[in-house]
């Protein structure tokens, strides 16, 4: 059974910067394509930023390019989200995410990803 714990958020002023992680459990049956989303109140669940486990690839969401980064450790099976340059309109719960191994090539549809962790909250404050 796959498990995802999410970590790392908090509160931060604007500007700020947040490292979240995300550390993965159990087998994920060749699926190699991490990301993470977020979900502000009353909106719907957004893609973050994506990176490959055993390759090098990683895509990011045009609202956060150039000031977030997704990098992973596999020997620690763990998936990190460096956030710099926090904005207010970054508030939200930030998810991780594994997609789904019958899914061919990458996405970044929430509905094609089949592990999710329980979400970590991250408010910047302005």
């Amino acid at each position: 059974q796959v498990q995802l714990v999410e970590s790392g958020g908090g509160l931060v002023q604007d500007g700020g910067s947040l490292r979240l992680s995300c550390a993965l459990s159990g087998r994920t049956f060749g699926s190699d394509w991490m990301a993470w989303f977020r979900q502000a109140p009353g909106k719907e669940r957004d893609f973050v930023a994506g990176i490959s486990w055993r390759g090098s690839m990683t895509y990011y969401a045009d609202s956060v390019k150039g000031r977030f980064t997704v990098s992973r450790d596999s020997a620690k099976s763990t998936m990190y989200l460096q956030m710099n340059s926090l904005k207010p309109e970054d508030t939200a719960v930030y998810y991780c995410a594994v997609q789904d191994p019958q899914i061919v090539g990458v996405t970044t549809i929430s509905r094609n990803f089949k592990y999710w962790g329980q979400g970590t909250q991250v408010t910047v404050s302005s």
